[in-house]
């Protein structure tokens, strides 16, 4: 038996991947704008070629992460509705019973531990605060990008009220990512010191079983399934 299971298709790794790089720059040209007045903002700015081609590198930046969005959902809504995937990242109740049992345990108050199925809590409340955060950032990026246009429909208020809201609203994501994220993705006991396997698409049983039991139990119950032999009816 393979000690490894697939559990990233290649087309999550590379929106993965892509979303990382995407980040990564509208962090650097969007902080550096942000606190321009420091020495280290100045000196990126200057190593990036001056505040022009930062303002320029941070659009187009944005506006590939605003497309790529639109393919991850439009990809994500045609795989649920032609039935060949779960919304398996929509939270239900048992996420918020998760998270109540998981702190009872980490609290020492139960030794119960919570049994999470594909995606645990955790990962689902990362992943909605990254949309809807990346909503309030692409909806008020491309305020900040036609403001001219905007203003002709919207009363003008708008547009440094937009200013104001992508400009925290892009701190706290950075701020959420470097604590949050890469505390669970790689700092964690369970990790230490990196998780690959958003990368090479697989995990191993053991941590399957620990970390995903319920997904795992079904992975074991269809691999023990007995084939149809040549002949027979499936």
């Amino acid at each position: 038996m393979n000690e490894y299971v697939v559990r990233f298709s290649l087309r999550q790794r590379i929106e993965h991947f892509s979303v990382m790089v995407l980040f990564t720059v509208l962090a650097i040209t969007g902080l550096s704008q942000k606190f321009f007045d420091n020495w280290w903002a100045a000196r990126a700015i200057a190593a990036m070629g001056g505040i022009d081609r930062v303002r320029w590198i941070h659009r187009a930046a944005g506006v590939l992460f605003a497309a790529l969005a639109i393919v991850h959902f439009a990809a994500g809504a045609w795989l649920v509705l032609s039935r060949r995937s779960s919304a398996s990242m929509v939270p239900t109740r048992k996420d918020f019973r998760d998270a109540v049992v998981a702190l009872r345990y980490y609290l020492r108050i139960s030794d119960v531990e919570a049994r999470f199925d594909r995606f645990d809590y955790r990962q689902k409340f990362e992943y909605w605060g990254l949309v809807l955060g990346g909503l309030v950032m692409m909806v008020t990026g491309f305020i900040l990008l036609y403001p001219v246009t905007v203003a002709r429909w919207l009363p003008g208020q708008l547009i440094p009220a937009a200013k104001i809201a992508h400009s925290n609203e892009g701190l706290l994501a950075f701020l959420v990512v470097i604590t949050w994220h890469i505390f669970n993705a790689h700092l964690s006991p369970e990790v230490f010191p990196f998780d690959p396997s958003i990368f090479s698409g697989k995990l191993s049983r053991e941590r399957m079983a620990k970390e995903h039991p319920l997904e795992y139990a079904r992975i074991r119950a269809a691999e023990e399934k007995p084939r149809p032999q040549a002949g027979e009816t499936p």
